[in-house]
């Protein structure tokens, strides 16, 4: 069936994510300035965060820019996958950021340095509302497109550094045990990790066009096979364009003697909202019609 240009919920997200991205920037500069000045580690990993909070978002607003591009000849599904890719390399960034953060944390533990605590304090406090302020912002998308769960990834990121960054700095400066900087350092590195693994391993399931986590397949092909005037459904499948955006192919074998646009019709109004599918593509068979099939 012929079908518009979806939009994407990332898409319509997009002037939150140009707010959030605006934020982050301004607070970067402050950041790096000052995880210099003051030697703190747990800054300059916030610092760190940051600046991959700044690539994220951008690589999210490039994304959802090119999904927005109506198919072409070339490209007839679009460029919808281009969110995906922006989530795949979100995730990897925070994964390379997380595995130096434990490097320096490593190094820093052996030969801690002395800390500029109260500046530190002063800037970590001031990156916390920021970034409580960009989740809130993004939450809302972050449920409904990977792309924004990436963005909303790297923010709660530096939100947790944040924290970590404020309680390392109470403890140097009212203990001056400098060691709380590459410990709580090394701890929200390791908080991150598994989240932005989960990250990693759904962009690469859309991508190797695996089913979608929130269809159930097995009721999906029995609610077809219910339709009045099919035998059978074979050759079943179903894939993510992008996070919201979901397809659908299958072949149905139809009784002899019904009309294939009413079952047509039938099916489409079954499947689309309740499984959430966009597009579909369906082909009619008679009995005793045989075709190899790809899968069952």
């Amino acid at each position: 069936m012929s079908q518009g240009h979806a939009i994407s919920p990332s898409s319509q997200n997009k002037k939150r994510l140009q707010l959030v991205l605006g934020f982050t920037l301004l607070y970067l500069a402050a950041e790096v300035i000052g995880g210099i000045w003051t030697k703190s580690l747990a800054l300059l990993a916030d610092a760190g965060h940051m600046l991959t909070d700044v690539g994220g978002l951008v690589f999210a607003l490039i994304a959802i820019n090119l999904a927005e591009r109506k198919a072409t000849p070339e490209k007839t599904f679009g460029y919808y996958r281009a969110e995906i890719l922006a989530a795949l390399a979100n995730a990897v960034v925070l994964i390379g950021i997380s595995l130096y953060i434990l490097y320096e944390a490593y190094l820093r533990f052996r030969n801690p340095p002395e800390v500029e605590s109260k500046f530190m304090l002063v800037i970590a406090g001031v990156g916390l509302i920021v970034n409580l302020s960009g989740m809130y912002i993004l939450r809302k998308g972050s449920t409904e497109s990977l792309n924004m769960k990436g963005a909303y990834f790297e923010v709660l990121s530096d939100m947790l550094t944040s924290i970590g960054v404020i309680v390392a700095g109470i403890i140097m400066w009212t203990t001056g045990w400098y060691y709380a900087d590459p410990i709580l350092s090394a701890g929200i590195g390791l908080f991150i990790l598994p989240r932005t693994w989960i990250l990693l391993k759904e962009a690469v399931g859309i991508l190797l066009e695996g089913a979608p986590a929130d269809v159930n397949l097995a009721l999906l092909r029995e609610t077809m096979q219910k339709t009045p005037g099919v035998v059978s459904v074979h050759d079943l499948h179903v894939w993510s364009l992008t996070s919201g955006i979901n397809a659908l192919s299958a072949h149905i074998i139809i009784q002899e003697k019904v009309t294939p646009n009413q079952v047509l019709s039938a099916i489409n109004t079954q499947v689309k909202e309740p499984f959430k599918i966009k597009h579909t593509t369906i082909q009619i068979e008679n009995p005793g019609f045989e075709e190899q099939e790809v899968h069952l």
